[in-house]
C-alpha cells in the first residue's frame, strides 16, 4: 500500500501544479487581449473628453501586483489607459467620466485583490446660526452626506466643526458649501494639509522591519538545529517532528501576509511574486510531513522557515532602500515653514502656515524662512533660494520682486504681500511636478512591463516542468549535478527522484524575480527627478530623460536665456529732433507696450525725467513694431523692416544702424509722420555662464543653434561672443515653431529648445524636448518637458548630464535584473542552486538594483 501510495504522489502534484500553471496564465492571456482591444479600439477613444486620476494603492508587494491592478483597470470600461508604479504605488489611470466614476475605479481595484489608500485631510469649521441640538444634527449630517467625508462631528457648545475627509474627493470650499445649503454659515478655522508620504513610508518600513524580527527571531533556532543535525554535531531526538513545530511559526506568523497576498492574487487569477514565495514554502514545508509519513523524500520544512526568514529579510532591505530613493518628496515638503507673522488691525501677530491668506502681509526677519510666495512691499534683504534654484549664493531682494516660500531670509528685514498659498505656491507645484514625474514611465521600460505581467505564470510552468522533467528523467538531469557535487556541499545526487525533483521546482519559485525587472526603471526615474528638483531642475515626466540623452541640436532663444532679459538704452541717435526728443517721443508710444525693448525706452525716459505723453489709435504688429498718434502726429516705432514696409526712408541713418549692429545692439527706428527722426540702440547684456554653458554643451558634442528676431547682423554679433554654431534670426514669435520644425527636418537627432516657456511655449511644444527656463515661481508651465526654476543656463547642461545618467542607471538595473534571471533560472532547473542560496540571491537582486539607482544622488555634490 505504501509504494502504491508514492506511486500516486506525482501524479497528484502534477495534477495540482497543472491546474494552478492553466488558472496562473489569466494574465498572459489578458495582456494579449488588453493589446489587441487597444489596437482595434485605440483610435475611438482617443477621441473621447477623458479626464486623469491619479490612486495611491495600497497591498502591492511588488510587480507583479502592479501588472495586476493595470491589466484590472485598463479592462474595465469607459478606462482609456492605466500605468500603475510599483516604486511610487500609485495608478494613473485616464478615463471617461461619464462612463466610470472613482468609486467605480476604486472597486474594480479591491476586487483584484488591493486597496486605494484615501489621503486624509482635516479641516476646522466655524459654524454660524446654529441655536440647538438640532441644528448641530443637521449640520453634521449635511457634512457627512457630502461625497469624499470620512468624519465630522459638530459641536454646538463651540459653534465648531471637525471634518476629516478626502481632498482628491471634495474640498474646503465643497464643504463650507453644504453648510451653507443647510442654511448655517462656515469659515475654516485651521486645515491641516494630508500626511506626508514620509509617514506612510516610515509605517511600512515599521510593519517590514517587525515582520523581519520575528521570521528571525521564530528561523534562528531552526537554523541552529538544522546545523547540528546536517554536520552530526547533535541528533536532536525527534528531529522530522522538532522540524516541524518549529518552521510552522515561521510561516503562519511572520510570513502571514505573504501568504495572504497570495490567496488573493491567485483567487483573481492573477499570481504575483508572493504567490511564488507561498507556493515555494509551502510546497518545502510539506515535505516535512510526508517525510514523516513514511514516504521516500527529504525533509526540507527548516529549509521552508529560513527561504522565507531570507525573504522578509529582503523586503525589509529593499523598503529601506526605497524609502532612501524617496526621499526627496520628503524634503520639499519639510522645507515649507510652519507658521508666519502678518500684520493685522495694526499689529503683528503669529499664525498658523494654513491661516494666511493671498493679500496678507508677512513680516520675515532675519534667519527666518519665508512662509509663502509673495511679492516685497518693503525692505531689502539677500535670500538662500539654494532650496528652490540649486544656486548657493544669496541672492538680493527689494520691493517688487518676487520671493519663493520655503527660502531663507539671510541679512535685512522684509514685508512682504501673499500672492499664492495652499496647493498653489512653488513648493506644492514642485512637489505635483515630481510626483507625477515619479509616477510616469520611460519608453525603454515597456519591454519590462511586458515580460512582467506574464512572469509569474511563465515560471510556474517552468517549476511544474522542472518537477515533471526530474521525475520522469532523473538520470540526465542528475548528470550535472554529479559533477558538481565535489564543489557543491549542498547537491546530493544520490538522494530520491522526488526530493531532487522538489528540491530543483522549489529552487526555481523562489530564485526567480520579476520585482528586479520593476524597479530597474521607477527606483533610478525617483532619485534622478529628486535630486533634479533638488537642483532646481524638475522634469515633468519620465520620457523626457530618455529624449534628452538623444539631443543633438540644442537651440537657444536670445532674450531671457542667452541675456538677462532686461535691456538698456545705450545710445540715441537724432538729425533734426534732439535725443531726448526722440527718447521722448519713442517712450510715449512705447508705454502702453509689454516688450522688454519697449520697457527700456520707458525706463530711460524715465530716468531722464521727461515727460510723456498720452496716445490714441495705439496698434501695436507682434515682433515689429507699433504705431500711434501723438500731440496729432503720426508716430512709428520698431524695427528698420517695418518701417521699410511703411513707405519710410531709412537711408539718413544707415551709419548709425550698423554701428549699433555691429555692437549686438537692437535697434528701434523712430519715425514721425512718415519720416525717420532718430534711432535708439537698446543693449541686453549676456549672462555672464553663457559662454561657459555653451562650451559645455560642445564638449558633450551638441550643436547650438540661437533663435532670435533681430536681424542677421545684431544676431550674428552675439553669436560669436559666445561661439553660437547657427544663427537663425527675422524670427516674429509666431514663426518660431516653425524654425524648430525646419530644424527638426534637417537634424538626424532629437531637437532641444531652451526659452521661457511664455513666448516661446509654441516652439517648446514643437521641439522634442522643450525647456523652460527662468521660471520663478510659475513651474506649471504645460508646453515645457523640462522647467529649470533659475536663470543660470549652465543647469541646462546639467539638466542634459542629469537624464544621461538616470537613463545608464536605467540600463544597468535592466541589464542586471534581466541578467540575473536568464542565469539563475537554468541553474536552479539543472538542481545547482539551494533554495536558501536561491531566495538569498533574489533578495540581494531587488535591493541591488535599488541601490545602484541611489548612486545618483552624488550629483547632489556638483
Amino acid at each position: 500500500m505504501a509504494d502504491a501510495r508514492v506511486e500516486e504522489i506525482p501524479a497528484f502534484v502534477g495534477m495540482t501544479c497543472w491546474g494552478v500553471v492553466a488558472i496562473s496564465f489569466g494574465p498572459a492571456f489578458s495582456f494579449l487581449k488588453e493589446k489587441v482591444s487597444g489596437i482595434m479600439g485605440g483610435s475611438m477613444a482617443t477621441t473621447t473628453q477623458a479626464e486623469s486620476l491619479a490612486l495611491p494603492i495600497e497591498g502591492m508587494t511588488c510587480t507583479g501586483c502592479a501588472q495586476t491592478v493595470e491589466s484590472a483597470l485598463s479592462h474595465a470600461e469607459g478606462v482609456l489607459k492605466a500605468n500603475v508604479n510599483f516604486a511610487t504605488e500609485t495608478a494613473q489611470v485616464e478615463y471617461v467620466p461619464g462612463k466610470i466614476s472613482r468609486d467605480d475605479l476604486e472597486s474594480v481595484v479591491e476586487k483584484a485583490g488591493y486597496k486605494v489608500k484615501h489621503n486624509e485631510a482635516r479641516v476646522d469649521l466655524k459654524i454660524g446660526g446654529m441655536t440647538c441640538s438640532g441644528c448641530s444634527s443637521t449640520v453634521e449630517k449635511a457634512l457627512r452626506d457630502a461625497p469624499g467625508v470620512i468624519s465630522a462631528s459638530v459641536n454646538l457648545m463651540t459653534e465648531q466643526g471637525a471634518v476629516a475627509f478626502d481632498p482628491d474627493k471634495v474640498s474646503r470650499g465643497d464643504l463650507l458649501a453644504a453648510v451653507e445649503a443647510a442654511g448655517y454659515s462656515a469659515t475654516v478655522l485651521r486645515a491641516e494639509m494630508p500626511e506626508a508620504p514620509g509617514d506612510e513610508t516610515e509605517r511600512h518600513l515599521k510593519e517590514a522591519r517587525n515582520r523581519f524580527v520575528l521570521a528571525w527571531a521564530l528561523t534562528g533556532p531552526v537554523a541552529v538545529l538544522m546545523f547540528l543535525h546536517m554536520t552530526g554535531i547533535w541528533m536532536p531526538p525527534a528531529w522530522g517532528v522538532l522540524e516541524l513545530l518549529l518552521s510552522l511559526p515561521v510561516l503562519a506568523f511572520a510570513g502571514a501576509p505573504t501568504f495572504v497576498m497570495a490567496w488573493k492574487t491567485s483567487r483573481h487569477l492573477s499570481p504575483n511574486m508572493d504567490a511564488l514565495i507561498a507556493l515555494g514554502t509551502g510546497a518545502a514545508f510539506l515535505t516535512g510531513p510526508m517525510k514523516l509519513a513514511g514516504m521516500p523524500i527529504e525533509s526540507f520544512a527548516a529549509v521552508a522557515a529560513m527561504i522565507m526568514a531570507f525573504h522578509l529579510t529582503g523586503r525589509y532591505l529593499e523598503a529601506q532602500a526605497k524609502g532612501r530613493a524617496s526621499q526627496a518628496i520628503r524634503r520639499l515638503l519639510e522645507l515649507g515653514a510652519k507658521t508666519a507673522r502678518i500684520e493685522r488691525d495694526g499689529a503683528e501677530i503669529e499664525v498658523g502656515i494654513d491661516e494666511v491668506q493671498p493679500g496678507d502681509v508677512m513680516v520675515i526677519r532675519p534667519g527666518e524662512k519665508i512662509p509663502t510666495d509673495g511679492e516685497v512691499i518693503s525692505g531689502k534683504s539677500a535670500l538662500d533660494e539654494s532650496m528652490a534654484t540649486g544656486e548657493s549664493l544669496p541672492v538680493d531682494k527689494g520691493p517688487g520682486d518676487e520671493v519663493i516660500g520655503g527660502t531663507l531670509n539671510t541679512t535685512g528685514m522684509l514685508k512682504v504681500r501673499a500672492t499664492k498659498v495652499g496647493r498653489d505656491t512653488f513648493l506644492s507645484q514642485v512637489i505635483k511636478i515630481v510626483q507625477e514625474a515619479q509616477a510616469s514611465k520611460v519608453p525603454i521600460q515597456e519591454l519590462a512591463d511586458r515580460i512582467t505581467s506574464v512572469f509569474v505564470p511563465i515560471i510556474l510552468a517552468i517549476a511544474l516542468a522542472t518537477f515533471l522533467i526530474w521525475l520522469i528523467a532523473p538520470g540526465p538531469m542528475s548528470a550535472l549535478a554529479e559533477l558538481a557535487a565535489p564543489l557543491l556541499p549542498w547537491v546530493h545526487p544520490e538522494a530520491s527522484t522526488l526530493s531532487l525533483a522538489v528540491f530543483a521546482a522549489v529552487s526555481v519559485l523562489v530564485i526567480a524575480c520579476p520585482c528586479a525587472m520593476g524597479l530597474a526603471t521607477p527606483t533610478a526615474i525617483m532619485v534622478g527627478t529628486g535630486v533634479g528638483a533638488a537642483k532646481g531642475i524638475l522634469i515633468r515626466h519620465g520620457a523626457a530623460i530618455q529624449t534628452m540623452r538623444e539631443v543633438e541640436v540644442v537651440c537657444l532663444d536670445k532674450t531671457g536665456t542667452l541675456t538677462h532679459g532686461k535691456p538698456e538704452v545705450v545710445g540715441v541717435s537724432s538729425e533734426e529732433s534732439s535725443g531726448s526728443e526722440v527718447l521722448r517721443i519713442a517712450a510715449s508710444v512705447d508705454y502702453n507696450s509689454e516688450h522688454p525693448v519697449a520697457q527700456a525706452i520707458v525706463r530711460a525716459a524715465k530716468e531722464e525725467g521727461l515727460s510723456l505723453q498720452e496716445v490714441t489709435d495705439f496698434e501695436a504688429t507682434p515682433g515689429q513694431g507699433v504705431v500711434a498718434t501723438v500731440e496729432g502726429q503720426s508716430v512709428l516705432v520698431g524695427k528698420e523692416e517695418f518701417a521699410l514696409v511703411h513707405g519710410v526712408d531709412t537711408s539718413a541713418f544707415e551709419s548709425a544702424l550698423q554701428k549699433y549692429r555691429g555692437q549686438g545692439n537692437t535697434v528701434v527706428l523712430v519715425v514721425v509722420d512718415k519720416k525717420a527722426v532718430g534711432c535708439i540702440g537698446v543693449a541686453d547684456t549676456l549672462k555672464p555662464d553663457s559662454e561657459e554653458a555653451i562650451a559645455e554643451l560642445h564638449k558633450r558634442g551638441k550643436t547650438v543653434a540661437m533663435i532670435t528676431g533681430d536681424n542677421e547682423q545684431t544676431a550674428r554679433a552675439i553669436a560669436d561672443k559666445v561661439k553660437i554654431d547657427r544663427v537663425i534670426a527675422d524670427v516674429l514669435p509666431a514663426e518660431k515653431a516653425e524654425a524648430i520644425k525646419r530644424m527638426q527636418a534637417e537634424t538626424k537627432g532629437k531637437v532641444a529648445m531652451v526659452g521661457d516657456g511664455i513666448n516661446d511655449a509654441a516652439a517648446l511644444a514643437q521641439a522634442d524636448i522643450g525647456i523652460a527656463m527662468g521660471a520663478g515661481t510659475d513651474v506649471a508651465i504645460e508646453s515645457a518637458d523640462v522647467v529649470l526654476v533659475g536663470g543660470d543656463l549652465r543647469t541646462m547642461v546639467t539638466a542634459i548630464d542629469l537624464s544621461e545618467a538616470t537613463f545608464k542607471k536605467i540600463q544597468q538595473n535592466l541589464f542586471w535584473a534581466f541578467g540575473y534571471n536568464l542565469l539563475a533560472v537554468p541553474l536552479a532547473i539543472v538542481g545547482l542552486l539551494h533554495p536558501l542560496i536561491a531566495e538569498g540571491a533574489m533578495a540581494i537582486s531587488s535591493v541591488t538594483v535599488v541601490t545602484n539607482s541611489l548612486r545618483l544622488r552624488k550629483f547632489l555634490k556638483r
